[in-house]
């Protein structure tokens, strides 16, 4: 066939189809196809590798007059090119096909040139000559120019002029030569336009003349300025490999920094400027500011009226479509490429072809040597151009998905900083970083998966052509089978994406519940929730997996028929072919089995392909709907007020911001485009130093900073803190106490230095004396001169306000320019004092501040997995049936191999007995032939389906395990763990990478598996037909091992850089959502913006360097197997010349050959990404058995009843966080007898909450007993001591349920008991105007105030009916009467209960039986108040007389 098409394209006669020489000189043949459309091609691939350099952003020089002159010569030898294919359609000549062809590779080379020389004149190179290489391009073509003008002269001397076309043809190829002349002249004389540009080339480009390999502080630039030779063997990646081989891939910056076409800021602009395009279609665009992308908004101080058209805006963007913008931002760049993609497409199927030629030539006895010569020369060069072609196809494809994606990133973080805080409650924080995350990840696949929509259908459609000129009708008994799977195929892959968006929609429940078990995991030991909670994530877990496991058996019904259709098909194909009377020939058959090979390929990529384009229009929606959410009101009200719990303080403060949507009305904020300084009741602190949260951006003024600190009475803090105010306080101040993040947000709020202030109750977690100084030396001190909006519970210190307003159900009830007037309540207890000095209680853990000096960064493990990785996955899939999926996978590749041995082996015997059908009936041999081969492939089919199943049952099975495992140790952690651990870190375990064991590990490893047995089975195979193909195959192995082994420590690295450096860019993006009030009140909506660019660069760093390392490996290992096939044909076509050769085992070994570039490329592909997702099952292997665990054994079991009496005592408590950091306890004894109420005073690091600590057992003693009721609590299980435990914690931490969950998740209690415990704590009323106990409380009790989320607390302690109750100032969110009746109902309800209270009120000290007062981890006074008000040497003396005087007041 090959031959008839030689024959055909160069009119030549099928003896010489292809004749070298011809009439004393060179062939047209050869002269058109090899000197022609081949260096065309060669200058189409070189030029195409330039069009995409860098352009420089602001060009002020000259072009070189040289430049004018190559753009023009190389745009009219296009249209010389064009002129001769005219000229060639009129002559009709006999070469008319050869002409057309090398006419339109001419078109097509010069035309990809001049855009190459149009991008070179906007680049680096323009004030240069350009590469080097392109005037060596321009030599290529000139032998067949010359050998042209040869013939054309020849045959004008030969025929006259009877012809004018022909001679205005050799006028066009004259007119070429002098083209060529001309663009050389422009090479060598660039001829610049004055002296100045000459002597000073680079003096007012923005980009150097020649880029060097260290222009960003030492680290290498990716890919710019490399010649063409680089670009497409990837050499400018070797110097990053060999670091990598040696180790020194640790951090993200020993990566290459992007090319600058792909660097954060410049796509931004560019994506910004075509969203601007897309609101403005009619040429109404503003102009575009060139130096980052504008971001102006009220926030930023330039808001203006002129101004609401903005990127992602409210009304604007319901206008433009992210679909629209992507299409004009990407997409003229991305269909070019389809090209590329079209012509391996094709090149792919010259590869059957020209087997069957090859084979054919084997069959013939006698057959000409320069036919087989040829047929390998062909399939050297379909292959080579095929994998060339595919892997820079790859590549850029690659490099737009990224932009795309940094594009897309950008548009979601800018717009969450606009949206209204109303618009946004519609989701929860989960939800909308998966728009960042998964949403995002699926529109940049789109990508990917875009151009194989239209070239599957296409690949397809020609396979079928091919195989209908192999084997004529017969074809189609094969194929019917293959289109009755494609409604199959339809369903499966309907059933596939519905079970997948169930599945992530429990993995969504599931990993929202984790996030917020992890954020409450305090509470959660406090009260012995940890059953009850691992209960529930197991029931959304076993939902996820009964959805995980039907998409692993439909995937297992796609991967059999993946496997056992080629097969099927071949059968069927034969059969039918024989039994319509016709012969199998050794060439019909492998170029027959090629082509079903390629069939089987679009057929079940493409549903995977639907899929995706699916998956993608429905994130590309949800992401869209976010888009066009309604953004930040600008207009809210102006209010300072005071009043009871729930009455709507807050919500006011957050209307000022515009945090809420207005409904109705008009209030003007004056100054407000400024920004606030806003400090929020529930302080938000940045993972960072303490003076980072100060500062917030700000340049550092050392006078006002100290200012500051003192002001804000921090100054004792920092002198505790280990390192100063250079200490990392964690992610969300976890080291700090309650009020120290409250004094930090404040003083963050203070050094802003804004003009108005709106302070949202800072005073309430600090005691009276710094109540006192922050009132005087902050909010009446340094912010005397400004506005300032005060919401307070501490009514004592209202009446230095200058207007006062009373609010309730929120509504302003009275205001005044007095406390007295606004609120006339009558006398009033000024009920705040100090227990010992400044210092306020802490919230969580104040000693855990001296253990942590800096959170430290995740660590990465370096080097190569270790086996117990292996062996650990091993374990989980189960050994049985880990050895099960083995040993079919072996059994299915060993009747695949022995079923196309058999097929040659049949071949074979056709040649020496030609006849097998007599008379129209079908031989017993033939029989016998048939019913062997057909056997083999029902036994393939059967071992195919029993490990496509095995191996789905075995993927469940360890996704199963990862997770129980995870689970159980996580939730076991101590508490330092989690103080010490960024909750990010420990979710990434539960959401990406479980996600990996669920999904992406099985799949990948499946195909590794698949690939490593088809390999082996190959490769017998052709050792077996062609033993002299071990000759080239041992030196090559040993090359792809070398190449694979160099790759692989590079890309290991690379991936555990892309993990390392996505996790803090969805980290940043969580605090942003967290603390969007503050970032948009400050002002700061900028710098946050800059924050995350800088932060996605760095992973953009990462993952554009892994994706070229990994087209630096396929363009490697596609030569690899270039140079098998080719060796294998050529070593075919010398057999056949010594007579010693099997064409069947030939053909056998070439169609087997011919996919091994793939098979290459897949198995190192498939096992670094196998590594890859292994390192998931490292992560998760690390937190179930390498973190510190609470003691779960017990020595002593207890009485239900126990601790009956309540009776506490400590014996020489000893308590050390760490070892070298001092005694948080230091040898504590005290007695504490039953019934008896204790309140706790003492400073930071006193050890107050280390008490309730020890006693709960969340942090072991080094020395010294607990006892309860005389029995050491060191000896029982720690579920039985926390569950017969209560406590009222300070942080009113709620899950996301209903109030029943909260109140009672277990369900031990009725209704009657729920709702009068929600009585007696005053929430009756607010429980039911929100829905009953059935109502949900919103994400982290948003729903409730921050004081109702106490009383919420205290009604679970009322309960609990525990014998010993711990308080930690758990009222101090509550107005003053509602802190009175609390008081009440806990002495009441909690009469004959031993209550142990830190106490910062004082009518909570003056209530107890004793008071006991700590510092410096020691006991200094215990005894009742009276007596310690009698002692002169109290220091409880001061405590007292501060009491008086506030009762005098």
């Amino acid at each position: 066939m090959l031959m008839d098409l030689m024959v055909k394209l160069c009119h030549t006669n099928v003896d010489s189809p292809f004749p070298v020489w011809q009439n004393g000189t060179i062939s047209p043949c050869v002269n058109q196809l090899l000197l022609g459309s081949l260096s065309h091609a060669v200058i189409a691939i070189t030029s195409a590798c330039y069009i995409s350099v860098p352009r420089l952003t602001h060009i002020a020089s000259s072009l070189p007059i040289g430049w004018g002159f190559r753009a023009a010569s190389t745009l009219l030898m296009a249209l010389m090119f064009i002129g001769d294919l005219v000229l060639v359609f009129e002559l009709q000549a006999p070469g008319i096909y050869l002409n057309v062809l090398a006419d339109g590779c001419g078109v097509l080379a010069w035309l990809v040139h001049f855009g190459a020389v149009l991008a070179l004149q906007r680049s680096m190179y323009r004030r240069t000559r350009g590469p080097a290489l392109f005037p060596v391009l321009l030599i290529l073509p000139i032998p067949n120019l010359a050998f042209i003008l040869t013939a054309y002269v020849q045959e004008i001397n030969h025929l006259g002029v009877l012809q004018p076309l022909q001679v205005v043809r050799l006028a066009l190829t004259v007119t070429r030569a002098a083209l060529v002349l001309v663009y050389i002249l422009g090479y060598i004389f660039p001829c610049y336009r004055t002296q100045r540009d000459l002597l000073s080339c680079n003096a007012e480009d923005t980009a150097p003349l020649i880029v060097t390999f260290e222009p960003d502080g030492g680290v290498t630039v990716a890919e710019d300025g490399c010649s063409w030779l680089s670009r497409l063997l990837y050499l400018w990646l070797n110097p990053l490999l060999r670091r990598g081989k040696r180790g020194e891939l640790e951090k993200p910056c020993d990566v290459f920094q992007l090319p600058h076409r792909l660097r954060t800021k410049a796509v931004t602009l560019r994506f910004y400027q075509c969203w601007q395009k897309c609101l403005h279609p009619r040429g109404l665009e503003r102009p575009e500011r060139q130096d980052r992308l504008p971001r102006g908004n009220l926030q930023d101080n330039n808001w203006s009226e002129a101004e609401p058209e903005r990127m992602c805006e409210g009304g604007t963007q319901r206008d433009v479509k992210l679909l629209q913008v992507l299409h004009k931002a990407f997409g003229l760049r991305y269909y070019l490429l389809g090209v590329l993609k079209l012509v391996a497409s094709m090149l792919a199927f010259a590869g059957p072809l020209l087997l069957g030629g090859l084979v054919g030539f084997m069959e013939t006895e006698g057959a000409p040597l320069s036919k087989g010569v040829w047929c390998a020369v062909g399939l050297f060069a379909s292959t080579f151009l095929a994998a060339v072609l595919r892997n820079v196809f790859v590549y850029e494809v690659s490099k737009v998905a990224l932009e795309a994606r940094v594009a897309v990133i950008s548009t979601i973080y800018s717009k969450a900083l606009k949206v209204s805080a109303s618009a946004l409650a519609r989701f929860n924080m989960g939800e909308v970083v998966n728009f960042m995350s998964t949403d995002t990840d699926r529109v940049v696949n789109f990508f990917n998966s875009f151009h194989e929509v239209w070239s599957l259908p296409f690949q397809f459609v020609l396979a079928l052509y091919l195989l209908y000129l192999q084997v004529g009708v017969a074809f189609l008994g094969g194929v019917a089978v293959a289109v009755l799977l494609v409604p199959l195929n339809k369903v499966l892959a309907s059933r596939i994406l519905e079970n997948n968006k169930h599945m992530l929609l429990h993995k969504d429940g599931r990993v929202k519940l984790m996030t917020e078990i992890l954020f409450g995991i305090r509470v959660l030991k406090y009260y012995n929730w940890e059953e009850h909670f691992t209960q529930k994530i197991a029931e959304t877990r076993k939902k996820e997996l009964h959805h995980l496991k039907l998409l692993k058996y439909l995937d297992a019904v796609c991967v059999y028929t993946w496997a056992a259709l080629p097969v099927v098909i071949s059968i069927l194909t034969f059969i039918t072919y024989v039994l319509l009377g016709n012969n199998l020939t050794a060439a019909k058959v492998f170029s027959t089995l090629a082509l079903v090979g390629m069939l089987i390929l679009p057929l079940n990529a493409f549903p995977w392909v639907l899929n995706g384009t699916l998956e993608a229009k429905v994130s590309l929606d949800r992401i869209q709907r976010f888009l066009t959410l309604q953004d930040q009101d600008l207009t809210g009200s102006l209010v300072a007020v005071v009043g009871k719990v729930g009455c709507g303080k807050s919500s006011l403060l957050a209307a000022i911001t515009g945090e809420l949507t207005r409904s109705g009305g008009e209030v003007f904020v004056g100054g407000r485009e400024q920004g606030f300084g806003l400090a929020v009741q529930e302080p938000w602190i940045q993972h960072a130093t303490v003076q980072d949260n100060i500062l917030f951006g700000r340049d550092f003024d050392s006078t006002f900073y100290q200012a500051v600190i003192e002001a804000c009475a921090l100054a004792d803090d920092l002198n505790i803190l280990p390192g100063g105010d250079q200490t990392e306080v964690g992610e969300n101040g976890v080291t700090l106490s309650g009020g120290q993040k409250s004094r930090l947000a404040l003083a963050r709020a203070v050094y802003m230095d804004k003009e108005i202030y709106l302070l949202d109750d800072p005073l309430a977690a600090v005691d009276a004396d710094v109540a006192h100084h922050l009132m005087e030396k902050c909010i009446l001190g340094i912010l005397k001169n400004k506005t300032r909006i005060l919401c307070t519970h501490r009514i004592e210190f209202v009446d230095k306000a200058d207007v006062v307003v009373l609010m309730d159900n929120g509504m302003i009830v009275k205001t005044g320019t007095s406390f007295h007037k606004a609120c006339p309540l009558g006398s009033l207890n000024r009920n705040f004092v100090n227990a010992i000095g400044r210092e306020e209680e802490e919230a969580n853990e104040p000693e855990l501040v001296a253990e942590l000096k800096m959170f430290g960064e995740e660590q990465k493990q370096m080097g190569k997995l270790s086996w117990a990785v292996y062996c650990s996955y091993w374990r989980a899939v189960g050994g049985c049936i880990a050895v099960a999926v083995l040993l079919s996978l072996f059994l299915m590749q060993a009747s695949k191999n022995v079923s196309d041995w058999w097929l040659s082996h049949w071949i074979s015997h056709l040649k020496d007995n030609t006849t097998e059908l007599t008379s129209g009936n079908v031989s017993s041999e033939l029989k016998f032939y048939m019913t062997v081969y057909g056997s083999l492939a029902a036994t393939n089919t059967i071992f195919t389906a029993a490990r496509a199943f095995l191996f789905a049952y075995g993927a469940i099975c360890a996704a199963t395990v990862v997770h129980k495992r995870l689970l159980s140790s996580v939730l076991k952690a101590t508490m330092t763990f989690f103080d010490t651990t960024p909750l990010g870190r420990i979710l990434n375990r539960f959401s990406s990478d479980i996600y990996s064991v669920d999904d992406s590990l099985p799949f990948v490893l499946n195909i590794l598996l698949a690939n490593v047995f088809g390999l082996l089975g190959m490769l017998l195979v052709m050792s077996y037909g062609l033993p002299w193909v071990l000759v080239p195959l041992l030196p090559l192995g040993v090359l792809y091992y070398q190449t694979q082994c160099f790759y692989r420590h590079s890309s290991r690295e690379l991936k555990r850089l892309c993990s390392l450096t996505l996790s803090p860019v969805y980290s940043h993006f969580s605090e942003t959502l967290s603390g969007l009030s503050t970032v948009r009140a400050s002002g700061h909506t900028s710098r946050f913006e800059e924050e995350n660019e800088r932060r996605l660069e760095q992973n953009q760093r990462c993952l554009f360097s892994s994706n070229a390392a990994m087209q630096w490996l396929d363009i490697r290992l596609q030569m690899i197997g270039v140079t098998v096939v080719t060796g294998i044909s050529l070593i075919a076509v010398i057999q056949h010349q010594l007579k010693s050769i099997d064409p069947g085992l030939v053909g056998l070994s070439l169609s087997y050959a011919l996919s091994i570039t793939n098979l290459l490329s897949g198995l190192i592909f498939s096992f670094a990404q196998t590594e890859m997702q292994l390192v998931s099952i490292e992560r998760t292997e690390e937190y179930s058995t390498n973190i510190p665990q609470e003691p779960q054994e017990a020595s002593t079991e207890v009485l239900e009843s126990w601790p009956e009496k309540g009776r506490v005592e400590f014996v020489g408590a000893v308590l050390v966080y760490r070892p070298g950091l001092p005694n948080a306890l230091d040898g504590v004894s005290l007695e504490v007898l039953p019934g008896e109420r204790v309140g706790i005073v003492g400073r930071t690091g006193s050890g107050k909450s280390s008490l309730f600590l020890a006693v709960f057992r969340m942090v072991e003693l080094n020395q010294g007993q607990i006892l309860l009721d005389g029995v050491d609590i060191s000896s029982v299980r720690l579920s039985n001591l926390r569950s017969r435990l209560a406590i009222i914690p300070q942080d009113p931490f709620l899950f996301s349920s209903t109030v029943r969950e909260n109140l009672d998740p277990h369900g031990r209690h009725p209704d009657f008991r729920l709702l009068d415990a929600l009585e007696q704590c005053h929430l009756g009323d607010v429980v039911q105007r929100i829905g009953g106990l059935d109502s949900e409380v919103g994400e982290r009790g948003k729903s409730l105030s921050v004081g109702q989320r106490q009383l919420l607390c205290l009604a679970r302690a009322l309960l609990t009916e525990a014998n010993i109750l711990c308080i930690d100032e758990a009222t101090a969110s509550v107005d003053h009467k509602t802190d009175m009746l609390l008081q009440k109902t806990i002495r009441e309800k909690f009469k004959d209960k031993t209550v142990l209270t830190i106490a910062h009120r004082l009518n909570t000290i003056m209530d107890s039986d004793r008071v006991l007062v700590m510092h410096a981890g020691k006991v200094v006074e215990f005894d009742s108040p009276a007596a310690l008000c009698q002692r002169e040497d109290s220091i409880s003396n001061h405590l007292m007389s501060m009491l008086m005087a506030n009762q005098v007041n």
